[in-house]
């Protein structure tokens, strides 16, 4: 055999009793830690999150060395597709003004609700989604899900976020010009909580850059893997991506690299700090490290590069 394959018996049998070096361990340890991660995370994130993630798991590896294991894995982030509007702008019911303007700088949690449609495909025909985002937490507080794409929909997404959230008087709900967020009904609804009502410039899918950015990142990260047999298989997806896993376990590089949950919960310890606090240093200390995060992630990232 070692005359077919070139080599000397000497050589052979030194390659054979030849133990990996503790560095080659070492990685061949790290490589298992990384597949598990990455496949926890639904195959998600990129060598920085995956970084952050390992580390709240006790295992700290630098960013070069993870990047080259992840190569040598041959582990890819899910790629992103594009998909088509649902907007149907073409009626004569009243439209608001753009109150954002693409300025997506809210400083607390429920400031700005963005809200949008969508449509998943299913053998027994279309499931649409309406869904309502946290500008600020980056969080999903209302979803509702049918048939059809009509008012009621909205407004029980609406409701769901008006029940879970209980925003106070003059949060600004941003959405597109479609006739479910114009009509009446819908209107009514937004006035009697005290909601001033926002709407995007006609065919401008950046004014809500927010929403369609949680629309690419659900179905790139989740729906398009599938092919739903029926409505209820897609309900069921969609409620544990946002309930379990967008909500509570993704990771968002604007918020620090923490999900929108831990974020909002660590915004409401700052103000109970405040309040016991009564503006002393070590409140102010919070302040400015909860203010950083998000200024770096501002100045770092786009509105779409932030699902």
């Amino acid at each position: 055999m070692c005359q077919v394959f070139g080599v000397s018996r000497s050589g052979y049998y030194n390659w054979v009793q030849h133990e990996p070096s503790d560095r080659k361990q070492s990685d061949e340890r790290l490589k298992l830690e990384i597949k598990v991660a990455h496949i926890r995370t639904r195959e998600t994130y990129g060598t920085r999150r995956l970084q952050t993630e390992l580390a709240e798991n006790g295992i700290i590896v630098g960013r070069d060395r993870l990047a080259r294991l992840r190569k040598e894995l041959r582990l890819r982030c899910k790629q992103k597709r594009k998909f088509r509007a649902t907007t149907n702008s073409n009626h004569n019911l009243p439209v608001a003004p753009n109150l954002l303007n693409q300025t997506f700088a809210p400083t607390a949690p429920n400031q700005v609700w963005v809200a949008d449609l969508t449509y998943v495909a299913t053998q027994d025909g279309w499931l649409y989604l309406a869904g309502i985002k946290d500008v600020y937490t980056c969080e999903i507080v209302g979803y509702a899900m049918g048939e059809r794409m009509t008012k009621e929909l909205t407004g029980k997404a609406l409701f769901m976020a008006l029940r879970s959230q209980r925003p106070p008087a003059g949060l600004i709900h941003h959405s597109d010009r479609g006739s479910q967020y114009c009509a009446y009904d819908y209107r009514v609804i937004q006035e009697q909580f005290g909601l001033k009502t926002s709407m995007s410039r006609k065919g401008n899918c950046y004014d809500n850059a927010p929403m369609e950015s949680f629309w690419g990142t659900l179905k790139n990260e989740s729906l398009s893997h599938y092919r739903f047999n029926n409505r209820d298989e897609a309900i069921s997806v969609i409620r544990e991506y946002i309930e379990i896993f967008y909500n509570r376990q993704r990771r968002h590089s604007r918020l620090g690299n923490i999900s929108p949950a831990a974020f909002r919960e660590k915004y409401h310890q700052m103000a109970v700090l405040k309040k016991r606090t009564n503006g002393s240093v070590r409140y102010c200390q919070y302040t400015s490290q909860l203010s950083r995060v998000r200024a770096r992630a501002h100045n770092t990232s786009s509105p779409l590069e932030c699902p």
